[in-house]
């Protein structure tokens, strides 16, 4: 699977931030978006971790962008909410091994190699910027 609810979340999440420019706390966001406070604050924790947010402590603290939206790809989001590198299929990565070990005879792999390829490349190009306009 290519973005689960994290991704869904961080993105929804990452967009309020940005139009509002100020610290936005965990509480004020879940309420907003009308999701679970513990799986944002998770997902937050990690965007922080890898720079995309900066984490703000006290009474007016909360998450605000590191980078200017047009810096930050939805890839580099992505794998930061899933922890992980975002792939179509479980063998389409080319520094994966085949799952099954078939890759010497697959059929299948130069394709789904091929679709990651251009995915990755769409998801690096595409920004939050680019997901904020209507």
């Amino acid at each position: 699977m290519l973005f689960t609810r994290a991704t869904e979340y961080a993105l929804l999440a990452l967009v309020i931030i940005a139009r509002e420019n100020k610290p936005l706390g965990t509480d004020y966001l879940s309420k907003r978006l009308n999701i679970s406070r513990s799986f944002l604050a998770k997902i937050l924790q990690a965007l922080a971790k890898k720079d995309i947010l900066k984490s703000y402590k006290g009474a007016t603290g909360g998450f605000m962008l590191a980078k200017p939206a047009e810096k930050l790809s939805i890839k580099e989001i992505s794998q930061a909410a899933e922890g992980r590198r975002i792939n179509i299929f479980d063998c389409s990565s080319a520094q994966e091994l085949c799952p099954s070990n078939q890759g010497d005879f697959c059929t299948l792999w130069p394709f789904l190699n091929k679709l990651q390829i251009k995915v990755d490349t769409f998801l690096d190009n595409l920004t939050l910027k680019d997901i904020m306009e209507p």
